[in-house]
């Protein structure tokens, strides 16, 4: 009668102890799959953006081509320039800007971007290499951009 008692006890013990470890794991799954925050998804999407359309002439690492292309990485004129930088991605730019206290005096051609993702690739620029906005900048905002 003791080993039977020890053996259903022994049996619910490891009963216990396997259901615990099961109910860790989708504990775990949902800290990896957390919800993005909104901000967080538009830098996601952006990033996208960036890279296929954006990334020729401003390189990958932000840094712009000397003479040519202005840098975006640390640029003053993104962080400080909000709505004219928001201009230049939805319209284009031509003539000459300032960026970094070294002028620039290229084109650039409008894109053909939807006010998301014009605001999307914003986010993404704005929170790369070294620079950091906390206000999100939103597609209504875009859409209040005009030339």
């Amino acid at each position: 009668m003791g080993k039977i008692c020890y053996s259903l006890l022994l049996m619910i013990l490891l009963l216990g102890c396997n259901n615990t470890k099961q109910q860790a794991v989708p504990d775990q799954e949902i800290t990896k799959n957390k919800i993005q925050s909104p901000f967080k998804l538009s830098i996601d999407r952006g990033a996208v953006v960036y890279k296929n359309l954006c990334s020729q002439c401003h390189r990958p690492n932000g840094k712009g081509i000397a003479n040519n292309y202005p840098p975006l990485a640390g640029s003053n004129w993104l962080t400080q320039k909000r709505l004219k930088s928001i201009r230049a991605v939805k319209y284009g730019l031509k003539g000459a800007i300032v960026v970094n206290q070294k002028q620039y005096d290229g084109l650039m051609s409008p894109m053909g971007l939807s006010n998301m993702q014009v605001a999307d690739v914003m986010n993404f620029t704005m929170n790369s290499w070294g620079n950091k906005q906390k206000e999100m900048v939103t597609p209504n905002e875009v859409a209040s951009v005009k030339k």
